[in-house]
């Protein structure tokens, strides 16, 4: 085949894949593929459409229970409640509610809690995947996540406070000797160890604040030691990903990073500062004029995709802010600042509710990381992030 036809049929493909997508994805992608849009909302207008879309969300889900639906799809729509996601989703409503006074908030977070309580297991464990994927196996990274927002719970409502304690005893009950949770991995991410469950010890951390001397905090710490065992001189980390252990992800760089974070900040032992600052200091440099931040990167900190993880960039914005203070690090504020602009650029704060505040898996939204998808994740740590921002570096462009 010569090489004029083999262009020809490349093209013909590319418009047959053009002509078979619904309006609404070649509308954004069309959008996207135009170049990032000059229009910044501002962490206040993020903040407010970001929660208005997971409030969508979660009246939207597939599964109609009172969890929030894992993402919406340009080409399927609403998927059904993710379990996870909802766990953690429902810490920031609630401190949300609580900074503005907003009883919504609250009320939303309440019915994301008491119906994460009625699919617990008995042991104390929660599902992998969505609430209607099979299989339905207990996990601990989806522990964990809702632990977080079980922990949080406890401090309106002593209702949730039992089913907290339940299911961090789980947690320290399936931990292995040197701090590695490996009995119940989840089923929906390549196998192995995973050094991103330092995520899972957050859970452990805030749920030692509610509950002292269970040993919750002890086993927090033991992960993220063991966490660190996997961390290079660089900062970078190993067996850090969903599926690409020599590409990691952004989004799991962050959470591994933040589970750091959260070790330095729950203990304030020095050890966490430092290692968290030798991540940050692999990071921040990478993140552009423009705030863009390749959405994979290589054991070198040098870029693996040419798309952004915005999932990812938020994260890890998020923690650069909670290091510049203690770190006493101007370039790690900064960074961060560049990294939440360029998501905030992503976002339409008009038009169709369905995407209208939400937070694409990647930009362009046709890149490999929730393809076509917005991402109830995504919105919850672009939100985490500008709060972030809004507390940290109020006076960065003048907001």
């Amino acid at each position: 085949m010569s090489p004029s036809v083999r262009a020809l049929r490349k093209v013909a493909r590319g418009w047959l894949d053009e002509l078979q997508l619904p309006a609404r994805a070649r509308v954004v992608r069309r959008a996207d593929r135009a170049g990032l849009s000059t229009d910044d909302p501002g962490p206040h207008r993020a903040i407010a459409e970001g929660l208005c879309w997971l409030s969508l969300a979660q009246d939207c889900s597939a599964s109609h229970d009172g969890g929030v639906a894992r993402h919406f799809s340009l080409t399927e729509g609403w998927a059904s409640s993710y379990p996870e996601t909802t766990g953690y989703i429902a810490d920031t409503f609630i401190s949300c509610g609580l900074e503005s006074g907003d009883g919504q908030l609250i009320a939303r977070a309440r019915r994301m809690l008491d119906w994460l309580v009625s699919i617990q297991f008995h042991d104390g464990a929660f599902q992998g995947g969505m609430v209607d994927q099979e299989p339905v196996l207990p996990a601990t990274f989806d522990t964990g996540q809702i632990l977080i927002g079980l922990a949080a719970g406890t401090g309106i409502d002593e209702r949730y406070r039992a089913a907290m304690v339940r299911a961090a005893n789980w947690l320290l009950a399936t931990q292995d000797a040197d701090g590695c949770w490996r009995a119940h991995d989840t089923p929906f991410a390549a196998a192995g160890d995973k050094v991103y469950e330092t995520h899972v010890s957050i859970g452990l951390f805030r749920a030692a604040l509610r509950e002292p001397g269970r040993g919750y905090q002890e086993a927090a710490v033991k992960q993220v030691d063991w966490a660190l065992s996997q961390q290079r001189a660089n900062g970078w980390f190993a067996n850090c990903c969903l599926t690409d252990q020599k590409n990691p992800l952004t989004h799991t760089i962050g959470y591994a990073l933040r589970g750091v974070v959260e070790a330095y900040l729950a203990t304030g032992n020095e050890k966490y500062l430092a290692a968290a600052c030798r991540t940050a200091d692999g990071l921040a440099p990478l993140i552009a004029a423009d705030g863009r931040l390749p959405g994979r990167l290589d054991e070198h900190w040098q870029a693996a995709a040419g798309w952004v993880c915005l999932t990812g960039s938020a994260q890890i914005a998020e923690s650069l802010f909670l290091l510049s203070g203690p770190a006493k690090q101007d370039l790690y504020k900064n960074a961060a600042a560049r990294a939440n602009g360029f998501v905030r650029r992503t976002l339409r704060t008009q038009g169709a509710s369905e995407i209208r505040g939400g937070v694409q898996g990647s930009f362009p939204v046709d890149g490999w990381y929730g393809k076509w998808q917005y991402l109830n994740w995504a919105c919850k740590f672009m939100i985490d992030a500008n709060r972030a921002e809004l507390k940290y570096a109020p006076t960065i462009s003048g907001r």
